[in-house]
């Protein structure tokens, strides 16, 4: 408990002495300061666990390391599918939530997710959770985990393929296999 507010002041004192900075850093790289808000916040999501609980030996680093990752990946999200300011209109817009039967297949497919995640070998899912979540790199996780990288690398490869197979294996059981008979094909 009298370690709580130490924690908590020392997160404070992280947000305030790099809050503009970071957004500065962030709109440089994304140019455009909204998404740099928007990637900020995420990464402080992410590193607050780590200041909490004291493992970050340098929370400021670890910070704008997971800041530059997310904006990469935003970066990369954006060159696959660009967003070209005026061009959306109401025909093509999404809806801005999503319908039931989008969340009950959304919720579906999470279970589905996290119940593969869970039936993974540790070391399987050990890797992925930090190479997924933590966005950590192979050499990272080699140290992290005390393994080679190449053991990561295979653990990363086999982790994937074991849930490619169990959420195929999931999407297969969940299909019908009673099909309707076409009406031309009845009445012969």
């Amino acid at each position: 408990m009298s370690d709580e507010p130490d924690n908590r002041q020392n997160f404070d004192g992280l947000y305030r002495k790099t809050l503009a900075p970071l957004r500065r850093y962030l709109s440089r790289l994304l140019g455009n300061t909204s998404e740099a808000q928007d990637v900020a916040h995420d990464a402080y999501i992410r590193v607050y666990p780590k200041v909490q609980d004291q493992s970050a030996k340098n929370p400021q680093a670890v910070l704008y390391t997971t800041a530059r990752r997310l904006a990469i990946n935003r970066l990369k999200r954006r060159s696959i599918a660009p967003i070209v300011p005026g061009e959306a209109n109401l025909e093509t817009a999404a809806a801005g939530t999503p319908g039931v039967v989008q969340q009950v297949i959304a919720r579906q497919e999470l279970r589905q997710l996290e119940d593969a995640i869970a039936q993974l070998p540790e070391g399987c899912r050990a890797v992925l959770l930090l190479r997924k979540i933590e966005l950590l790199s192979h050499y990272e996780i080699g140290q992290r985990l005390g393994i080679a990288v190449s053991t990561v690398e295979k653990q990363h490869a086999r982790a994937l393929r074991l849930l490619r197979e169990a959420l195929s294996t999931a999407e297969h059981s969940a299909a019908p296999t009673d099909r309707p008979t076409p009406i031309h094909e009845a009445q012969r």
